[in-house]
């Protein structure tokens, strides 16, 4: 399933600060921690705590977010479906990164093993 233009623009100007609280939320309801939420987010992205919180306090959108990162070689591992989009599929690269966030915030949710999230093993 391929992704619209405007879908496209909608992520890259969404700010990382108004997803972050449903992230965090998502993961403690299911009986998850905002530290383990933490660890997925620098294994994606290579951001400290502080630096996340730099971005929060930044307003930082999701394209000025994926700027800075410094992608994790393996996730490209990453695959699946999220939010009726298939990971691997997404043409545009900022999405794609977007959905990947998505996805490990997910598995996180879903109970899966830290080290399967983080595509050690």
């Amino acid at each position: 399933m391929k992704t619209t233009p405007e879908h496209d623009e909608r992520m890259a100007k969404m700010t990382f600060a108004t997803v972050y609280p449903h992230y965090v939320t998502k993961v403690e309801r299911k009986g998850r921690t905002k530290e383990e939420l933490h660890q997925v987010i620098e294994w994606l992205t290579g951001f400290d705590e502080a630096k996340m919180k730099e971005l929060i306090d930044q307003q930082a959108t999701f394209e000025q977010f994926f700027e800075q990162a410094n992608l994790h070689p393996n996730a490209d591992l990453i695959k699946g479906m999220i939010c009726g989009y298939r990971i691997e599929e997404i043409e545009n690269p900022l999405t794609q990164k977007v959905r990947y966030l998505d996805k490990l915030v997910d598995e996180l949710a879903k109970g899966r093993k830290m080290e399967k999230i983080l595509r050690e093993g």
